[in-house]
C-alpha cells in the first residue's frame, strides 16, 4: 500500500503521453515527475502526523497488541490456518479460471459481488471490464476471508476480538483498489481526460487540508465557503442574554401569540457546536420548537483553549445548566424549566438533574428529555476501541501537555468509525479526482470542531467510558455531592436512533430503566444526526414506541409499535402531558430583553463563531 501511495504516477505516465508530440510528451513527463515528488513529500508529512502524541502512540501500541493476540490465537489453531490458506489458493484458482474463460469470449458472472450498501464499486467498469472485475473480486474475496478468519479465532477475550476486528477492518478498507489511482477506473479516466489536471488540483487540496489538520488528516467534506454561522445557518432570531466563561445563553424570539408558562432549556453537546439543532429554516429544531409555543433558551458552549484546562465536569454543570436556569429565572421570573438535551449534553444533564435531586432542588426541572444520550456506557460501540486503560492514559498525558484535546483530532477519530463514508470517499473525490466537495450544511457542521478541556474530558473518559460509574449508586461525586440517577423522579423522555454508531441504542435504552420517575423510550430511524434532526415536514425514517420498559432492549423492540414520520410531534404531545402538567395556561410571549436580563448581542453570539485557531487568543468581538 505504501508503495502505491508513494509513486502512483509512473504507471499512468505512458498513457498520458499517448497522442502527444514528443515535445508535449516531454513536458508532461516533467510535470508528472514534479507532481510525484510533491505527492511523496505530502505523504511523508501525513505519515509524520499519524503518531505525534502519547494518545496516538498508545493507540498504535494497542493495535500491535491486538494483532499479536490474533496471530498467537491463529498459530494455536493449525487447522484454521490451513483452511484459510487453502481457501485463498482456491479463490485465486477460481479467479484465474474465470479470467481465462473471459479471454476466450465467454460471458462470466462475478464470483462475489459487493454488498448492496457498498458504494465503492458502483462504476460499470468493475463489472464490465475484465481487468477491474478481477481486481474487485480479488479484493472482496480477501476481505471476506479476513473478516471470517477474525470471527473464527478462539481464545480471545471480547475486548481483544472487538479491537482486532476494528483494526483489521481499517486496514482492509485502506487497501481497497478504489483508494489508488491505477486501480480506480473513475480516477484513471479522469486523469486521461484532463491530462493530469485532477492530480494537480488534488495535490493543492491535500496540501491545504494537511495544513489545517492536527493528527492524521481531516479531509474536506464540503464547500466551507458556502456557509456562514449567523448568515445562512444558525439564523433563528434571538439574542444572547447571559454569558460566563463557559457559555452564552441564547433566548429565541417568539413566533406565536402565546407561550407555555414553563421555559424550555436546550443543552446541546460541546463536541462540535450547538447549531446542529439550528441549521436551516426547514430542518431547525430550534425554529420548530419556537413555533410550537415554547419559550426556548439554548446553551452555546465556548470553544475552550489551554486557559480552560482546569475546568471540570462539575464546572460544566454549574456554569452550564445550573447557571442557565438561574439566568432564565431572571429573564422570565420562572423557577422551573423543562430540559431538552443531546448526546454528551444529555449525559451532563442527567448528572445535573441527579445533583439537583440530591440537593433538594429537583423541583427546578419539570421534565427532562435525552436525545441520543449515553448514561449506561456498557457498550459504547466502535469508539470503545480507542478507550481502554492504555489509550485513556495516553490521552490523559496529551491533555496534560496541551490543556485540551484538539477538536480536529476528535473529528478524525469519529470519521474513522465510518471510514468508507466519512474518510475514503472524500479522499478519492478530493485528492484523486481533484473535485471540490458539494455544499452540505450537515457536513459543514461536522467539520466545525471544538476543543475539549483537559479537566473535563479526561474525567469523562475515565469515569463514564472506562468505569461506567454514572449508573452506580453514588458512583459519581460532583462538588462534594454523591449523585444517583435512580433517585430522579422527574418525568423523562429518552429518544435514540436505530443506526446510531456513536450512542448505540442498545446502551442508551438502559438509561431509561434507571430513574424512579416515569420514563418513556422512543426509537427513531436512521443515525445519530439524521434520526434526531428529523423535522415532521420531511416525513422520513419513522419511529417506534412502547408503553412498557422491559429489562431487555430486544424485548422492547419486539413488542414496539412502528409509526411513520418524525418523532417530534410525539414528543410535543408528551411534553404537554408532563412538562406542562396540570394543564398550565399559556401566557403572553416573552421577548429577549423584556426581563431582568439585557440583550448582550444578537444570536448566534460570539462563542459559536470561535474557530479552533482562535481559542488561544481573545474571543472575537461583536461585529
Amino acid at each position: 500500500m505504501q508503495s502505491a501511495w508513494q509513486n502512483p504516477f509512473q504507471a499512468i505516465s505512458q498513457k498520458l503521453s499517448e497522442g502527444l508530440s514528443q515535445a508535449e510528451a516531454d513536458a508532461w513527463a516533467i510535470q508528472l515527475s514534479d507532481i510525484s515528488d510533491k505527492y511523496q513529500g505530502l505523504m511523508q508529512d501525513l505519515l509524520s502526523r499519524i503518531a505525534p502524541s502519547e494518545a496516538a502512540d498508545s493507540i498504535y501500541a494497542d493495535m500491535r497488541e491486538s494483532f499479536e493476540a490474533g496471530a498467537q490465537s491463529l498459530m494455536q489453531n493449525p487447522t484454521l490456518l490451513l483452511e484459510t490458506q487453502t481457501r485463498l489458493l482456491q479463490d485465486q484458482w477460481l479467479l484465474c479460471q474465470q479470467a481465462m474463460r473471459g479471454m476466450a469470449g465467454e460471458q462470466v458472472s462475478p464470483l462475489i459481488t459487493p454488498a448492496k450498501n457498498d458504494r465503492r464499486f458502483k462504476d460499470s467498469a468493475w463489472t464490465h471490464e475484465p481487468y477491474y472485475m478481477a481486481i474487485m473480486q480479488q479484493y472482496l474475496l480477501f476481505s471476506q476471508v479476513v473478516e471470517e478468519l477474525v470471527e473464527s479465532l478462539g481464545g480471545l477475550d471480547e475486548t481483544h476480538k472487538r479491537n482486532l476486528m476494528f483494526y483489521a477492518r481499517q486496514l482492509v478498507n485502506a487497501m481497497a483498489p478504489t483508494n489508488f489511482m491505477t486501480t480506480n477506473p473513475e480516477v484513471m479516466r479522469k486523469t486521461l481526460e484532463t491530462r493530469g489536471q485532477n492530480l494537480v488540483d488534488g495535490l493543492a487540496s491535500l496540501r491545504e487540508d494537511l495544513a489545517n489538520s492536527a493528527e492524521g488528516i481531516n479531509v474536506r467534506m464540503t464547500d466551507r465557503g458556502a456557509f456562514g454561522v449567523g448568515h445562512n445557518i444558525a439564523v433563528t432570531p434571538g439574542a444572547v442574554v447571559y454569558e460566563n466563561e463557559l457559555i452564552q445563553l441564547i433566548q429565541y424570539t417568539p413566533t406565536t401569540e402565546k407561550t407555555f408558562k414553563t421555559p424550555l432549556l436546550m443543552v446541546p453537546p460541546w463536541i462540535n457546536k450547538y447549531y446542529i439543532l439550528d441549521l436551516r429554516d426547514d430542518n431547525s429544531m430550534v425554529k420548530w420548537l419556537v413555533g410550537q409555543g415554547h419559550t426556548v433558551f439554548l446553551i452555546s458552549w465556548r470553544n475552550p483553549g489551554s486557559e480552560q484546562r482546569d475546568i471540570t465536569w462539575a464546572d460544566y454543570m454549574q456554569m452550564g445548566p445550573i447557571s442557565a436556569m438561574d439566568a432564565i429565572e431572571q429573564a422570565c421570573g420562572e423557577k422551573s424549566v423543562n430540559l431538552l438535551s443531546y448526546c454528551v449534553g444529555g449525559t451532563l444533564t442527567a448528572s445535573t438533574v441527579a445533583y439537583l435531586t440530591s440537593t433538594r432542588r429537583g423541583r427546578k426541572v419539570k421534565s427532562v428529555t435525552y436525545m441520543a444520550t449515553l448514561q449506561d456506557f456498557r457498550d459504547p460501540g466502535d469508539i470503545g476501541v480507542f478507550l481502554n486503560e492504555r489509550v485513556v492514559e495516553g490521552i490523559e498525558q496529551t491533555l496534560q501537555l496541551k490543556g485540551y484535546l484538539d477538536g480536529r483530532s476528535m473529528a478524525y477519530t469519529f470519521n474513522l468509525l465510518r471510514e468508507n463514508d466519512l474518510f475514503w470517499s472524500f479522499y478519492i473525490s478530493n485528492y484523486l479526482k481533484g473535485e471540490t466537495p458539494a455544499a452540505f450544511d450537515l457536513l459543514y457542521w461536522n467539520t466545525d470542531g471544538t476543543n475539549l478541556a483537559a479537566g473535563t474530558h479526561a474525567w469523562y473518559l475515565r469515569h463514564m467510558y472506562l468505569e461506567n460509574s454514572l449508573v452506580e449508586p453514588n458512583g459519581i461525586e460532583l462538588d462534594g455531592v454523591k449523585i444517583d440517577l435512580r433517585k430522579i423522579s422527574t418525568p423523562s423522555y429518552f429518544v435514540s436512533t436505530k443506526e446510531d454508531h456513536i450512542a448505540k441504542w442498545n446502551s442508551t435504552y438502559y438509561g431509561a430503566l434507571l430513574p424512579k420517575g416515569p420514563a418513556t423510550f422512543v426509537l427513531g430511524g436512521s443515525g445519530h444526526i439524521a434520526g434526531i434532526v428529523n423535522p415532521p415536514s420531511k416525513n422520513k425514517y419513522g419511529y417506534w414506541t412502547n408503553d412498557a420498559l422491559p429489562e431487555n432492549h430486544e424485548a422492547w423492540l419486539e413488542s414496539a409499535s412502528e409509526h411513520e414520520g418524525s418523532w417530534w410531534p410525539h414528543w410535543q404531545a408528551w411534553m404537554t402531558d408532563n412538562g406542562y402538567a396540570d394543564s398550565e395556561k399559556m401566557v403572553p410571549v416573552r421577548q429577549p430583553g423584556d426581563g431582568a436580563l439585557s440583550i448582550i448581542e444578537p444570536a448566534p453570539g460570539r462563542y459559536v463563531k470561535m474557530t479552533i485557531p482562535e481559542v488561544l487568543g481573545e474571543i472575537p468581538t461583536t461585529p
